[in-house]
Order: C-alpha cells, then sequence, then structure tokens
C-alpha cells in the first residue's frame, strides 16, 4: 500500500495536476498548441536531453547491455503492435499513430522519477534509465517523424524534417563533449539548465491544451483502439521486458531497472508528434491520459512482482 501511495503523491498526482492547468489554460485562452510544441521539440527536450547525457557517469558495458535490449524490446513491440494493426485494418494515419502510442514511451518526466522512487536514487540504475530516455528520444525524432509523414508526403521533404530535428545532433554532441571532459561555459551553462528545467511542464501543459481542445465524447471504436494501445504499452511491454532480460542473462538489479523502464506510460512525444503533424491527434492524446491514468495500478504491480524495496 505504501508504494500505491508513493507513486500516486510523487508522480501520477503531480502530473495530473499540471495536464489540468493545461486544460484550463486552453477552456479559459484556446492556445496556440503549435507554438507549445515547437517549444518542446525544438527547445525544451533538446536541453534536457543534452543535460542528462553530459553530467551521467555511465559505462561502455551498460552502454551495450541496454542498447541491446532496447533493440530486441523495440523489435517485439514493433510485432505486437503490427498484429494489432492488420487485425483492425487502420489507415495509414492512424497506423503510425497506433505504433507510436506503444513505441514511444514516457522514459523521461514519469520513467526518471518512477527509478529514483524504485530504487532510491541508486545511481547505476539512473544510467540505465538516462540511456533509455536517449534512445526513447532518438527514436520520435526520426522514426516517429518519418511514420506520421511517409503516407501523405514525398520522402525528400520527410528526410528534410527529421534532419532538422535538433535530437540527432545534440545526442552525439553531449556524448563527444563528455568524453572529452570539454567544459561547458557558464553563458550557455545556465540557459541549456533553465531550458532543460522547462521540459516536464512544458510538454504537460502541452498534454493538457490538446486534452482541452478536443471532445470528451470517445466513440466506441476509439475506445477500443485506446484500451488496444494501454494493454500493449502497460501490460505486454514488462512482461515482454521480462523475456528478454531473462534470455539476456542480466543481473538482478539491471534487469529491474529495464522491466520498470519499460512499464511506464504512452510519451508525450506521441501527443506532439500528432499535433506537429496533424496525424490523429485526438487519439494520441487520450492513448497519452488513459495510459497515464491506469499506470498507477500497473506500475504499481510491476514493483511488487519484483519485489523491489523502496
Amino acid at each position: 500500500m505504501s508504494i500505491f501511495f508513493h507513486i500516486l503523491v510523487t508522480n501520477v498526482l503531480p502530473m495530473g495536476i499540471m495536464v489540468a492547468l493545461g486544460i484550463v489554460l486552453q477552456k479559459s485562452f484556446s492556445l496556440d498548441i503549435k507554438t507549445l510544441s515547437k517549444l518542446n521539440f525544438y527547445l525544451f527536450s533538446p536541453a534536457i536531453m543534452f543535460d542528462l547525457i553530459y553530467n551521467t557517469a555511465i559505462s561502455g558495458g551498460v552502454i551495450a547491455q541496454v542498447l541491446l535490449f532496447f533493440v530486441l524490446f523495440m523489435a517485439g513491440q514493433y510485432i505486437l503492435v503490427e498484429a494489432v494493426i492488420r487485425t483492425r485494418g487502420y489507415s495509414p494515419s492512424m497506423k503510425s499513430a497506433m505504433r507510436n502510442s506503444v513505441l514511444f514511451y514516457n522514459s523521461a518526466n514519469y520513467g526518471i522519477p518512477l527509478n529514483q522512487l524504485a530504487f532510491a536514487g541508486n545511481k547505476e540504475t539512473l544510467a540505465i534509465q538516462v540511456l533509455i530516455m536517449m534512445t526513447q528520444a532518438f527514436v520520435p525524432n526520426t522514426y516517429g517523424v518519418y511514420s506520421v509523414n511517409a503516407h501523405k508526403t514525398d520522402m525528400r521533404q520527410v528526410w528534410k524534417t527529421i534532419f532538422s530535428m535538433p535530437i540527432i545532433y545534440v545526442i552525439p554532441l553531449a556524448f563527444l563533449l563528455r568524453g572529452f571532459n570539454v567544459p561547458i561555459p557558464q553563458p550557455i551553462e545556465t540557459p541549456i539548465g533553465y531550458l532543460s528545467s522547462a521540459f516536464i511542464g512544458t510538454a504537460l501543459i502541452t498534454l493538457g491544451v490538446q486534452l482541452g481542445s478536443m471532445e470528451w465524447r470517445i466513440k466506441r471504436s476509439l475506445l477500443v483502439d485506446v484500451s488496444l494501445s494501454g494493454i500493449l504499452r502497460l501490460v505486454a511491454g514488462p512482461v515482454l521486458a521480462a523475456l528478454i532480460v531473462w534470455l539476456m542473462g542480466l543481473d538482478k538489479m539491471t534487469a529491474a531497472a529495464l522491466i520498470v523502464s519499460s512499464a511506464v506510460p504512452t510519451s508525450l512525444s506521441s501527443v506532439l508528434l500528432a499535433v506537429e503533424f496533424d496525424n490523429e491527434k485526438e487519439f494520441a492524446s487520450q492513448a497519452v491520459f488513459v495510459s497515464t491514468l491506469l499506470s498507477i495500478f500497473t506500475v504499481t504491480a510491476v514493483i511488487f512482482f519484483l519485489q523491489i524495496e523502496v
């Protein structure tokens, strides 16, 4: 019961308050959600990724293990979601929206606090979560951009859009600067810190603004799709992760960190992509919102079965 209330108070409730503020602001002032999504894509997300990679110590062995896990996990999730897509017979836009809702999970503003809670601030498990967050930041800004645009524009424009995403340059730059011990000048370090701190709040407000701008009535067909997305993300995700870490023979702490990292709800990136490129915005918003609410029960169950002491 203590785990349940810890997750409720430190993760779900604060995020729920921020989302609610976004809803209230949208209802009161009709905010420009396109502007908010651009702030997230081009400023706040690259800043927090650079800040965490540059300042978190990660060994080469851990990097190799986590990257192998991530490749296997994403492949497994892709197979599962493709089975659902083919069974449901989705339109091209809905195919990409469903894939994004399952493949992109909230490894940053949900995963980082959850990791610190579940593992009592352990630096090794935090490093694992930062790596997962790095890969989860990279994929939506490459494959994610491709998936929501491939069916409605030419490939030249798609690649142009991908290469305009700052995150694909920020990740290698942060690793290079840290690897060669290059100090960040104070006039640059301070703005990066400010932008990094703004990421979580702005992303959650953006989700609230999108939720506030849509109809709250859910069609039966959309309810089924949101439910399928939630099951694949919250239930199939950690089960698949447990199978992979068992096959890889990872040590207990690393395995637990990776399973917990896979149990988090759908990423805000799926909403930001949907908004930025006008692709099934209502489904994307509801998938994030519903999976975030339900995750309080599923994440608690995952931590319970792993017998993690908090």
